[in-house]
């Protein structure tokens, strides 16, 4: 029975299918420009450009104005100051339109870091983060990015809660090996 049993968790193993890809951590990030809003006031984000003042904290999320989005909105806002006390730059996106983020970024994200747009998908493929149920949508996916462009932490997870405490992890380990 036992051998039985090894191999169905073999096989199981083998054929999981992962709920979500990412960058894995040493990969280049993918550079893109897109229409961005904070504090309502729109402008064009380029993340070559952010790199060059310090890492860049870029965080996918599904939708505007969902409950876990809201909230993973209000977790950076209340801590955006300590990612910029640490040099990064914090910048969301997902398939929503500009008009949307308009919105979001001065009532959820409180005026305190940008949020781009991406409607027609292109930045989330290119971070390999399309959502399995929604494939127009973005998965929850954090991403630390070192200004040499390679991806130093990736974090997949459904729970809002979870990003901030990490990226800010990862940027504080980042800023300690490179002061």
């Amino acid at each position: 029975m036992k051998p039985i049993l090894a191999a169905l968790v073999l096989l199981c193993g083998v054929t999981a299918i992962p709920a979500h890809a990412a960058l894995a951590v040493g990969a280049a990030a993918p550079d893109f420009t897109a229409k961005a809003s904070l504090g309502g006031h729109e402008f064009d984000f380029s993340l070559a450009d952010a790199l060059k003042k310090g890492p860049v904290v870029l965080y996918f999320y599904p939708a505007a104005f969902t409950k876990g989005c809201t909230i993973e909105a209000h977790e950076f806002a209340a801590n955006v100051d300590k990612f910029a006390a640490l040099g990064a730059t914090v910048i969301g996106v997902s398939h929503d339109d500009i008009a949307t983020l308009d919105k979001f970024s001065v009532s959820e994200c409180r005026s305190k870091f940008a949020v781009a747009a991406d409607p027609n998908g292109t930045v989330i493929k290119a971070y390999d983060t399309v959502m399995p149920k929604n494939p127009a949508m973005a998965g929850r996916t954090s991403y630390v990015i070192a200004p040499d462009h390679s991806v130093v932490f990736t974090l997949t997870d459904g729970d809002p809660y979870k990003h901030v405490a990490q990226t800010m992890d990862a940027v504080t380990k980042w800023r300690a090996a490179h002061p």
